[in-house]
């Protein structure tokens, strides 16, 4: 056990450490091409923002799990780390692979989103394309249901809830990836609850990774996620979700399939209330605007960082409760 945990706090701090030294490079490079977002009506910022959290982002989870690959490579920590990250896979092969190109594959439609500003139905598509090549490597959700045509639709349903949901939550500085940190980190011992600790590296992984991004971003931005960065996390945080197999024969508590809607409550209650509020007022749901939970809460008379830091607190307590299912 204390092996694991070793690799677990070196995967989040080879993250952290790869995210916080790439980013100044990533951010200089963006701003240089003009890949910024500009001061407009609903911004508070005065100055045109580098876009560059998403790359660095991937930049810390490529390179934390290159660290992590030649250390079980070198058998550094011995034959028990590889026989546990075997036992703790539990999926094979090709839902892992489907789970990197679905996460190359959200980035580069973010990243093309930033770039050129792609309409809500083209992004919608390409969302759908994604989603559908993860359900087709067999990395779906059933809910118990023994169809293939049922786990395919509420597979691509939940990787796009989860993956809008953090690209609408990402609209005051730390919010998303506050939220995306701590959420990641009760996924991260979930999986280590369940005898899962690939899946736990995982979590820690991508929990580090924002965590070197957000001094960069809260409570002042000197850079954004951008949609290629919110979408990333986003996907991410969609397929943690379905990763560990929160019900299987060796712990059949069918209740404990509500963890990730506890874990991700806070963006999935931001996107349903903006959705209802825009529905309601015959908006696209689509179109942006400052009525989201923390635009909510600044009206209440918080300031935007503590609106920030509320919700930050909100989805702790949701993650801790998780844990005891």
């Amino acid at each position: 056990m204390r092996v694991l945990v070793d690799v677990h706090l070196l995967a989040a701090l080879a993250a952290l450490a790869a995210t916080a030294t790439t980013l100044p490079i990533w951010r200089a490079w963006y701003r240089r091409v003009g890949l910024t977002d500009e001061p407009g009506e609903r911004k508070i910022h005065d100055r045109p923002v580098p876009l560059a959290g998403g790359p660095a982002i991937l930049t810390g989870l490529l390179l934390a799990f290159l660290v992590l690959f030649l250390a079980s490579a070198t058998g550094v920590w011995g034959a028990n780390w590889t026989a546990a990250v075997r036992r703790g896979f539990g999926a094979d092969d090709v839902q892992w692979l489907g789970l990197c190109l679905g996460a190359l594959g959200m980035f580069a439609l973010g990243w093309e989103d930033d770039r050129r500003e792609l309409g809500a139905g083209t992004k919608f598509i390409g969302q759908c394309l994604v989603a559908l090549l993860v359900a087709a490597c067999g990395l779906r959700v059933t809910l118990f249901v023994p169809s293939t045509a049922f786990s395919y639709a509420l597979t691509v349903l939940w990787i796009l809830t989860v993956t809008n949901a953090f690209n609408l939550v990402d609209n005051m500085n730390g919010l998303c990836a506050g939220i995306g940190i701590l959420a990641s980190v009760a996924f991260g011992l979930n999986a280590a609850r369940a005898d899962q600790p690939f899946v736990a590296a995982l979590a820690m992984v991508v929990a580090g990774a924002l965590g070197g991004f957000l001094p960069f971003n809260f409570p002042r931005a000197t850079v954004f996620l951008g949609d290629s960065g919110s979408h990333l996390v986003g996907f991410l945080l969609a397929g943690l979700a379905i990763l560990p197999h929160f019900y299987s024969p060796l712990h059949p508590q069918p209740w404990a399939v509500l963890k990730p809607l506890l874990i991700l409550a806070v963006p999935l209650a931001d996107v349903t209330w903006v959705v209802l509020f825009r529905w309601r007022r015959g908006k696209p749901f689509y179109v942006g605007d400052t009525n989201h939970l923390s635009h909510q809460l600044v009206t209440r008379g918080l300031s935007r960082t503590g609106a920030v830091l509320l919700l930050w607190l909100v989805a702790a307590i949701l993650g801790a409760l998780s844990l005891l299912f």
